[in-house]
């Protein structure tokens, strides 16, 4: 026998294998039943009292502040573009250590997001960190696993219980003005406390924050940035308004989404937004531990984008103003 009609024997042969494993995995797949939405009560967002938030401490407040006299690593953290690890602290609470760019800009995103009455993630920035076994770390951002918590499936953003309310679209509207370009499913998770009916739908990675999302379509993965000051207070925010819809400056991952938001939605979300004061503003960018200039020019890069939101025209008035400019002038002679 030769060793080319072997060789010829053995490609076909796994050829035929590749083909009846493809063949048994499509009909395991079509026999798969979908899987069933986790039972309880859907919870997005609801109404707060905004300018009381305390922006430094954010969402866990003093009472979750990490105990870091002493910490353990438990295990390497798997996915995502940062560096994670899970870690105990001296108080038996386990956090998720997130290292590099996104930390910063997360720390700052979620106090923003969870102050305006959004469900969002606990985290806090730690300057630096050492982690048994791991290394030294600058600017570690930790985020809480509480032990009353189950974190459930992904919820998608096209595809959720809130899709077409007004919340929904402040939220995509809070994206934008964040400058978050890492727009998928996989970085929303459903939260709930253990024996508890509340669904938690939350944002869990808002790294990508706080830069620019990109211009050209096709180009845009080379031109995005994150955790950049800078960038994101040159990066354009409203590009204009055209038959009652607002047209925003987004390079970054599903732009499909960001289409359609009305003037109305997006001036619901910058009334929200117009209550933070400026100081609660610096406050998220001074518990991210960026440094004092950073911290003014993010402020007012906020503030800016707030601006152009509730500078936006009533609905009603660019109506009119159009109607008008339609009608043929008459002239007296």
């Amino acid at each position: 026998m030769s060793k080319s009609f072997f060789s010829r024997s053995v490609l076909l042969a796994l050829i035929v294998s590749a083909i009846s494993w493809l063949a048994i995995s499509g009909v395991e797949a079509k026999s798969k039943k979908p899987k069933e939405p986790p039972r309880g009560t859907p919870v997005l967002w609801r109404p707060v009292d905004i300018a009381a938030r305390d922006l430094y401490l954010g969402p866990g407040g003093i009472g979750m502040e990490p105990d870091l006299r002493e910490v353990k690593f438990l295990k390497d953290e798997k996915g995502g573009h940062s560096k994670k690890f899970r870690i105990r602290d001296a108080a038996g609470r386990e956090w998720v250590a997130k290292v590099g760019k996104e930390a910063q800009a997360e720390t700052a995103a979620v106090r923003l997001v969870w102050a305006l009455g959004y469900e969002s993630e606990i985290n806090y920035l730690v300057p630096r960190l050492t982690i048994p076994g791991r290394g030294i770390f600058e600017n570690v951002r930790l985020e809480a696993r509480p032990d009353n918590t189950k974190r459930l499936d992904e919820w998608e953003w096209k595809k959720n219980p809130f899709v077409g309310s007004r919340e929904f679209q402040g939220l995509k509207v809070l994206m934008l003005l964040l400058s978050n370009w890492d727009i998928k499913d996989s970085n929303n998770q459903i939260v709930q406390e253990k024996g508890g009916d509340k669904l938690r739908y939350i944002i869990s990675d808002l790294g990508a924050t706080f830069g620019k999302t990109g211009s050209l379509p096709f180009f845009w993965r080379f031109t995005r940035s994150r955790n950049n000051p800078n960038d994101y207070q040159k990066a354009s925010f409203v590009k204009g308004v055209n038959d009652d819809v607002v047209d925003f400056k987004y390079g970054g991952r599903q732009r499909e989404i960001f289409k359609g938001i009305s003037v109305d939605d997006a001036k619901w979300m910058g009334r929200l937004l117009g209550r933070l004061s400026p100081a609660q503003i610096r406050d998220a960018f001074r518990a991210a531990n960026y440094s004092t200039d950073q911290q003014k020019i993010l402020t007012n890069a906020v503030l800016r984008r707030i601006d152009q939101l509730n500078r936006l025209p009533n609905p009603r008035l660019a109506q009119r103003s159009s109607r008008s400019a339609e009608r043929p002038r008459r002239y007296s002679r």
